[in-house]
């Protein structure tokens, strides 16, 4: 091979590295730009995680089930799924958003508005209080802004 090969060969290289690294620092920029987003959490994400820690057979101390801590009579009352699927996050999820739509139906018929992440919560925790909840629901509601909110 002579030397002009070489020599066009050893640019056309140049020119694949040069692309290669262009590649690599656009999909470096682009996560660096979606990073921020990357580790916020939905509401039902961040739900699981401040009731149960994401535990799918949590029980609680006022017969809540599920990884969202529905009470028994509440699961009862939203859906026709025996109780024993709570278990099931798929189950437990849907249960959990159809008593969520109810009450944040109701909420924004009475306030003429949607629920904000912080209402959201004690909609979920303690629905009769929204308006005023009290010190624990709102500490908790707090955290949970943060889950969902997360920059």
């Amino acid at each position: 091979m002579g030397c002009d090969n070489w020599r066009m060969r050893g640019k056309s290289m140049a020119m694949d590295v040069k692309r290669a690294n262009t590649l690599q620092f656009a999909l470096i920029v682009s996560w660096l730009l979606c990073a921020g987003r990357v580790f916020a959490l939905d509401r039902f994400a961040a739900l699981s995680m401040i009731e149960s820690g994401d535990d799918d057979f949590a029980r609680g101390q006022h017969a809540e089930v599920s990884r969202f801590q529905i009470r028994s009579e509440v699961w009862c009352q939203a859906t026709n799924a025996p109780i024993s699927q709570a278990t099931n996050a798929v189950v437990a999820l849907a249960v959990a958003q159809a008593i969520a739509r109810e009450r944040c139906q109701v909420f924004e018929t009475q306030h003429g508005r949607s629920a904000t992440d912080f209402e959201f919560y004690v909609l979920w925790n303690a629905p009769a209080r929204v308006d005023n909840p009290g010190r624990v629901v709102r500490e908790r509601a707090e955290r949970f802004v943060n889950l969902v909110e997360r920059p």
